[in-house]
């Protein structure tokens, strides 16, 4: 016999389903035996045992139920899942990722998917990070549930050198015990490579380039005093050569000092307002010389009205004197050299100083624009070591600008010359001196 409840559903419709079942049970079962005392001369107490058979039926089902939907509600959100573990991965500043003991992704944050985008919650990060020594170090850390480091060379899009550390992290389980979840973080280690391989390059091009002329000088003395200790004739040549190659020396043993001193200081900007427009005239005064030999003429447009930034004098006047000299050694077949200052707008719309040094010569063919600035980088080794340079000037005019937060520009055309800009921030009406 089917029991209809659609009379009692406005009573029992805020309980749960499978309770309000049970109550409308427990109702008709009452009444039935309440029927039966009053009727068929049921005592009591057999009624009232047959009732309570009845309640126990209908109700330990429903609790049962009950409880085994407590127990998946709380496993649906394990502490590893929860939201705070979540905000902890996701404000880490290098790329992490925690997985789950069988290598299941739970949390990842932004700076993860961006270096991998394969990577997907509940999914197995072996998928997504292919590297075989990224799969070599996850599986030796689940195995053993020991921390473990690796580097690797990841090529898409840009080769980096990415270093990935695995810690295994103990996550409290809903009924008690831990489970070993694994945290991945992976550093960029790019910037580290490059210097260290920048620093060797360095090192062996320093060496290289003083060897060079202490061995000129070592040969000449050697000769001077042997076959040639009494031949004035060689002894002039020799001595002339021996002067060269020690002015060369000793220029490069002051441009790595000045660059040192330079990088040094690089995070401190200088705060002494200084007029470059009498720094531009000194230094092309004492270049005349030089230009003069040449057979090169420097035109100078600069305002007669101070020009003030903030600045180090002694850098600039290092600056403009390696721009400029340049311009007459390696732009002297254009017989002309043009300095010139103007004031304009960046590209942020704050005001600047532009000091321009242009040569008329042969230019610079554009594959060789990038790496100008490089330490000990030439376009023509020979000719830049014929003409005295040491492969140091422009990286010291760039640490220079850079110093003085400002930017060096290079422009060039082949046949028609070049063009070094070096652009500063100028200083505030109310602070020229």
């Amino acid at each position: 016999m089917a029991i209809d409840d659609s009379g009692s559903s406005s009573f029992f419709a805020p309980w749960p389903e499978r309770l309000r079942h049970s109550a409308i049970i427990l109702l008709a079962a009452g009444l039935a035996l309440s029927a039966l005392v009053a009727l068929a001369d049921l005592s009591l107490a057999p009624a009232a045992a047959v009732f309570a058979c009845i309640a126990a039926a209908a109700l330990v089902p429903w609790r049962m139920r009950h409880t085994v939907a407590s127990r998946e509600e709380v496993r649906a959100v394990t502490p590893a899942e929860s939201a705070a573990v979540a905000a902890v991965v996701a404000g880490m500043p290098d790329p992490a990722v925690l997985l789950d003991r069988a290598g299941r992704v739970i949390h990842l944050n932004a700076a993860a998917a961006q270096l991998a985008p394969a990577l997907r919650k509940n999914e197995l990060a072996q998928f997504a990070l292919r590297s075989p020594e990224i799969i070599t170090a996850l599986r030796e850390a689940m195995a053993t549930s020991e921390s473990r480091r690796t580097t690797y060379l990841d090529q898409v899009p840009v080769d980096r050198w990415m270093e990935l550390t695995i810690t295994p992290v103990p996550m409290p389980t809903p009924f008690g015990g831990a489970e070993k979840c694994l945290l991945l973080t992976f550093h960029d280690q790019t910037p580290l490579r490059r210097v260290e391989e920048m620093r060797a390059d360095f090192v062996a091009n320093a060496s290289h380039e003083l060897r060079t002329p202490l061995a000129a000088l070592s040969g000449f003395i050697d000769t001077l005093q042997g076959p040639a200790r009494d031949d004035a004739k060689a002894r002039e040549r020799f001595l002339g050569i021996m002067h060269t190659q020690a002015t060369r020396m000793a220029r490069l043993i002051d441009d790595l000092l000045s660059l040192s001193r330079v990088e040094l200081s690089a995070h401190v900007r200088p705060d002494v307002l200084v007029d470059i427009v009498p720094i531009i005239r000194q230094v092309v005064e004492g270049l005349e010389l030089l230009a003069r030999e040449r057979q090169v003429v420097i035109a100078v447009e600069i305002p007669d009205k101070p020009v003030t930034i903030a600045g180090d004098r002694e850098e600039l006047l290092r600056l403009f004197e390696n721009l400029i000299e340049n311009a007459l050694k390696y732009g002297a077949s254009g017989g002309k050299v043009a300095v010139s200052l103007v004031t304009a707008t960046s590209g942020e719309g704050a005001p600047e100083v532009r000091v321009m040094v242009r040569d008329f010569g042969p230019g610079i063919a554009p594959e060789h624009l990038p790496r100008l600035t490089e330490r000990f980088y030439r376009v023509d080794v020979g000719d830049s070591r014929a003409q005295g340079g040491t492969g140091l000037g422009l990286s010291l005019v760039k640490h220079i600008v850079v110093r003085h937060r400002g930017r060096l520009l290079i422009e060039s055309v082949p046949r028609k010359g070049a063009t070094f800009t070096a652009c500063f921030p100028q200083a505030k009406p109310a602070e020229a001196i």
